[in-house]
């Protein structure tokens, strides 16, 4: 299976320019853990996260509202392509101890994937799998 297939294309984004005050409020209301830093011309040019928010902010004792996106974002990305397979994304993430993958097409942010979604995936096949097994077994048929 592919990334296009799993990942989320409702992505949400921010400048670089703007305050973490900004970037935090964006987050708790559409309970993500990350927004992708596009640039003034449309190009993605960092990532910043919840966990950047606490160790470079908060436990540092900064004001949200003095420190911009920029000067805490991570700005060199590591990105896969829509036909990137979930095992190959999840490699990636393995490898670089990451947890989020902006999904690039034509140099543009088409979506984006996290190891949260990989989860939801290989749970959901596991299931129905298990429910195959269950009604078979229960019909005295195959084991």
């Amino acid at each position: 299976m592919i990334i296009e297939e799993i990942m989320n294309r409702d992505v949400k984004t921010i400048r670089p320019s703007e305050n973490i005050q900004k970037a935090a409020e964006i987050m708790g209301r559409y309970r993500i853990g990350s927004l992708v830093v596009m640039g003034g011309d449309g190009s993605v040019v960092g990532l910043v996260t919840e966990r950047d928010v606490l160790n470079k902010v908060v436990a540092q004792d900064r004001r949200p509202s003095e420190v911009n996106v920029e000067d805490i974002m991570t700005k060199e990305l590591i990105t896969i392509t829509p036909e990137t397979t979930l095992e190959d994304a999840a490699d990636i993430m393995t490898k670089h101890q990451i947890k989020k993958l902006p999904v690039i097409k034509d140099d543009g942010l088409v979506g984006i994937v996290t190891a949260s979604d990989l989860i939801a995936y290989e749970n959901a096949l596991i299931e129905k799998v298990a429910s195959l097994l269950t009604v078979t077994r229960s019909q005295g048929i195959g084991g």
